[in-house]
């Protein structure tokens, strides 16, 4: 194999692997963007099954009533308990 072809093989197997870098990084952001619904859909029911009042209400109903929730001292207490998440949702 004289130089020229070499450069080509190696010139060939750069490209390939930029390719496979980029089929990764789009696979990647395709898992990251479909497991917010998922997380958003999870959490909703679990919102539903322990306060079913809220499957009666609009969007801004559900805010205002978790917003009032989030006042009460009680919750104000387990949210300084509750561990940290380090992971960046």
């Amino acid at each position: 194999m004289d130089k020229s072809q070499e450069e080509q093989e190696v010139e060939k197997k750069i490209a390939q692997y930029h390719n496979r870098q980029k089929i990764l990084l789009n696979k990647k952001r395709s898992e990251e963007h479909r497991a917010r619904p998922h997380r958003l859909i999870g959490r909703g029911a679990i919102l539903e099954a322990v306060f079913p009042a809220v499957m009666e209400m609009e969007g801004e109903e559900v805010k205002a009533f978790l917003i009032a929730l989030s006042r009460l001292p009680e919750a104000q207490e387990l949210v300084k308990k509750a561990p940290k998440n380090e992971a960046a949702e």
